[in-house]
């Protein structure tokens, strides 16, 4: 990468870090810090504050993105920063269950996710958007395992409103970084592998791959929710830690997870058995789950089933993005991801306000761990029937400016060579996109193609 398109990824890899890690500290404490609220021993509301995020985010992350394409990205990402500091400050102050399920909720509207992939798009080659786009995806990774480490000292420091306005901090640097260190882009245009395109979304909707994928981010994510609801009240209740000291538990399950997450994937990509691990994954999750909800007794127990727990999530959290992109047809890449973080989005919601209610109902975590095993049981089965993946990958190329050659000629040329398994030129992008062998195809043959393009 040239070193404008470093410091555009690292910059947008920062901000995405930034934003997550507001969101992500409250991830371990929240439950127990809400429920000091007036309001907050109703547990169904404080499962409605947790969740409020998603809510917004669902809603808005689409329109945002496609409103950032006339508007400019870099306004509606500074809209959307605003927002988020906004909702962070009024989560801060907050005096009622109420106001902090009306807080999160303006959180989650600044949902800039989609406007901050287009502007990396905007300033990165086509050759290099991949690396990019992996770099903000290590760093949200990196954000999420040292928030469940950090929270519960923070918590203790600073209170739930501190890390509020830690967040509303945080996301203020953000907007100067934005300002002072992300470069403005010199041509700004729709980028089919990383927007959403409204009239391919009947295609990506009725693909059945894509739907057994966008169940799984769907009951992933909900259940991580649901968990999360409920499981510091659990270390507190049953494993008798203190909130301050949950980073015991997590630190050491969180590390464990990453570990074995390293050689399931490369036994999946580079075997090419990615559906096998992908399918155990959920198999292993659905143990977990189910051993939370059958056998919880003591602290030794729920390290055991967190330990399996995350082992399952970092594999699937990291194959899942891997299975859109090979599955996806290659001109809808961006409008099938982003029907696929919307979905992530919304069970963000479902996942704590059901966990907020059935605690509150039945006066216990079992039925809401019951739930999770149910979301896994029922994807265990629509997984089963997944068609293994294709052993392929994305290559983009940049198409000269000045041409004006036949776009369906193209294709059909960049086709035909081996190993391209798919190809596409969108003219009014400037960029052919080739799915292909992930080894033995002939690039050299496309380069050529492409060079008398140039």
């Amino acid at each position: 990468m040239s070193r404008l398109e470093m410091r555009a990824a690292s910059g947008l890899a920062g901000l995405y870090a930034l934003r997550m890690l507001g969101m992500f500290l409250i991830l371990p404490v929240f439950a127990v810090y809400a429920g000091h609220l007036p309001g907050g021993d109703n547990h169904a509301m404080v499962g409605l504050a947790f969740g409020a995020y998603g809510l917004t985010q669902a809603l808005l992350q689409l329109p945002f993105g496609m409103w950032s394409d006339h508007v400019g990205r870099k306004k509606v990402i500074y809209i959307g920063l605003a927002l988020f500091a906004l909702g962070s400050i009024m989560c801060a102050l907050a005096d009622h269950i109420v106001w902090l399920i009306i807080g999160r909720a303006v959180q989650g509207a600044g949902a800039i996710s989609a406007a901050v992939t287009a502007l990396l798009a905007d300033l990165t080659r086509e050759e290099n958007r991949t690396k990019a786009m992996a770099m903000i995806g290590a760093s949200i990774a990196t954000t999420f395992a040292v928030s469940l480490v950090a929270a519960p000292t923070l918590a203790q420091l600073i209170g739930l409103p501190g890390i509020f306005l830690l967040t509303a901090f945080l996301t203020v640097s953000a907007m100067i970084g934005v300002w002072k260190i992300i470069p403005n882009p010199t041509i700004s245009r729709f980028h089919s592998d990383a927007e959403a395109n409204t009239s391919r979304l009947p295609q990506v909707l009725k693909d059945p791959q894509l739907l057994r994928l966008n169940y799984g981010v769907f009951a992933l994510h909900a259940a991580q929710m649901a968990m999360f609801t409920v499981m510091p009240l659990m270390l507190k209740n049953i494993g008798g830690i203190d909130v301050a000291h949950h980073w015991w538990v997590y630190l050491p399950v969180v590390l464990v997870g990453f570990v074995l997450m390293v050689p399931a994937i490369i036994y999946g990509e580079k075997k090419r058995h990615l559906k096998e691990v992908f399918v155990f994954a959920i198999a292993l999750m659905l143990i977990a789950q189910l051993g939370m909800t059958l056998w919880l007794p003591s602290l030794t127990a729920i390290v055991i089933w967190l330990g399996i727990y995350f082992i399952a999530f970092n594999i699937l959290e990291a194959t899942q993005p891997s299975l859109i992109s090979k599955i996806a047809p290659t001109a809808a890449k961006g409008t099938a991801m982003g029907v696929y973080n919307t979905c992530q989005s919304a069970s963000m919601f479902m996942g704590s306000a059901l966990a907020g209610w059935l605690y509150q109902h039945y006066n216990s975590a079992t039925p809401v761990f019951a739930l999770c095993a149910g979301l896994m049981a029922v994807w265990l089965v629509v997984s089963w029937g997944m068609q293994p993946p294709l052993p392929v990958k994305t290559q983009m190329f940049h198409i000269g400016e000045d041409w004006s050659g036949n776009a369906a000629e193209l294709s059909a040329k960049l086709g035909a060579i081996d190993g391209v398994k798919e190809a596409v030129v969108l003219i009014e992008e400037r960029v052919a996109l080739l799915k292909v062998l992930q080894d033995g195809w002939d690039e050299a043959a496309a380069q050529q193609l492409i060079a008398e393009t140039n």
